[in-house]
């Protein structure tokens, strides 16, 4: 019975607050892999409008700046025009959102269309980009990506200086001034619930966020990424009502794999 209402009162505290469980299956082990946003934000600038075709975005942990071996591609979430100025004054949109192998980014490259132009007192002048077209725009960074981290990498465009005037002729072209950087967004947790036969599940609960984990049926491994910094308690609640449940707190530290070790549950 204790069980069963420590179970319905944290649903219940989860459907009150609004806040959605984020249930994982821990078997599915994320070891050697971090979970990377690519963001793009703006300067401001003195235009209508600078639009941006943004097509791929690619990552390379290569140290060698010629190489054209070893880039992979963050598939885009939205690929086509993006307008700069959305985008000032702390206002990002993120590009792509996808797990990467762990370790040294040393090179992004952005690969632009064709439909890129900017506008100056409500009228449209085409930008030309010939070398973003035919290669990509590649962009040099150092960030090490710690396995089971979120990392926000952002492409800080100045649109005012990335927009040059050729001579007299009336027409823009678009050389891009852009800024890149990472950094870690929380924590994460990872751990073991024994033993199997107890059945557990784990939430992890942080004033009004409360998350779900389905430890592995065998090995009792279960983990959280993403998780905001600070004090959480951590619910082991198991489902065979023979076992105790137990609670621990735990402080989790951004940029950091908190290890809670293993917890036994007894009879």
């Amino acid at each position: 019975m204790k069980k069963q209402i420590l179970s319905a009162a944290l649903i219940a505290l989860s459907l009150i607050t609004g806040v959605t469980a984020c249930q994982k299956d821990a078997s599915e082990n994320n070891e050697g892999k971090a979970r990377l946003q690519v963001r793009l934000t703006d300067a401001p600038a003195a235009y209508d409008a600078v639009n941006i075709d943004i097509q791929k975005v690619m990552i390379n942990t290569s140290e060698d700046t010629s190489t054209t071996q070893g880039w992979v591609e963050l598939p885009l979430l939205h690929p086509g025009v993006y307008n700069l100025l959305d985008f000032r004054n702390g206002i990002d949109t993120v590009l792509a959102d996808m797990e990467v192998p762990a370790g040294r980014i040393n090179q992004i490259r952005l690969v632009l269309g064709p439909n890129n132009s900017v506008v100056i007192a409500g009228v449209q002048h085409e930008l030309k980009t010939p070398s973003a077209q035919q290669s990509g725009l590649k962009l040099k960074l150092k960030a090490d990506l710690t396995p089971g981290i979120l990392y926000r990498l952002y492409i800080d465009f100045d649109a005012n200086r990335s927009v040059v005037t050729a001579g007299n002729s009336g027409q823009y072209i678009l050389k891009p001034v852009i800024r890149t950087y990472a950094e870690a967004t929380g924590g994460s947790l990872k751990g073991f619930v024994l033993p199997k036969e107890a059945l557990a599940k784990v939430w992890a609960i942080q004033n009004t966020d409360t998350l779900l984990a389905l430890p592995d049926a065998v090995t009792g491994y279960y983990f959280f990424g993403g998780l905001n910094a600070g004090s959480w308690k951590v619910n082991f609640d198991a489902q065979d009502s023979t076992f105790r449940d137990s609670t621990i707190n735990v402080n989790i530290t951004s940029g950091v794999v908190t290890d809670a070790s293993t917890i036994t549950l007894k009879k």
